[in-house]
């Protein structure tokens, strides 16, 4: 019942944060559809009966000398503009990296906000070893290590949903929200 709530709100959160307009209220829609998503990882934050903010998980891999490594990733993690700065965000990561841990993942591994993400833990890939497909490492690229010394160095790959959206596809999708 909170799918298109939940939506709404990413939409909110991530409105001309990175581009004119976002995509990642379609990319957490098709995630939902997808093998690789984790609904048993993934939570909402209600605030007076109203989604104020999620966090949605899915399985990716890290492939390196080591063989292919199942490790987590999640997106988006957002809150509503409303809700900002009261600690959702940090309160959604907290409780489900507690969750991912005691299900027994290696760790997680993100395309984040490099000025946020490290206050909760998080390093730069390049602390692991673990690089992009293509063999690159940049501050935004992050891992957190859920059992210490897990993680194994190699590329890392998220599932294909997370691949360019077509922007036809993305205009169909939004005409179901209000205009922003």
């Amino acid at each position: 019942d909170d799918y298109f709530e939940s939506e709404a709100v990413t939409r909110r959160a991530f409105w001309n944060k990175y581009q004119l307009g976002c995509n990642e209220h379609l990319f957490l829609h098709k995630l939902r559809e997808n093998a690789d998503y984790l609904p048993q990882l993934s939570r909402i934050a209600v605030a007076d009966g109203k989604i104020v903010g999620g966090i949605w998980y899915s399985r990716a891999v890290v492939r390196g000398e080591h063989g292919e490594q199942p490790v987590l990733t999640f997106g988006p993690l957002c809150v509503d503009p409303d809700a900002q700065g009261r600690g959702v965000g940090e309160r959604l990561l907290r409780e489900t990296l507690a969750l991912a841990e005691e299900a027994g993942y290696a760790g997680v591994v993100i395309y984040g906000e490099p000025t946020y993400y490290p206050r909760v833990g998080f390093k730069t890939c390049d602390h692991f070893g673990i690089t992009t497909p293509d063999g690159k490492n940049f501050p935004a690229f992050m891992a957190y290590e859920l059992i210490p010394g897990a993680l194994k160095a190699g590329r890392f790959y998220e599932s294909e949903v997370f691949a360019d959206l077509p922007q036809e596809e993305l205009d169909v999708f939004d005409q179901q929200f209000p205009p922003m």
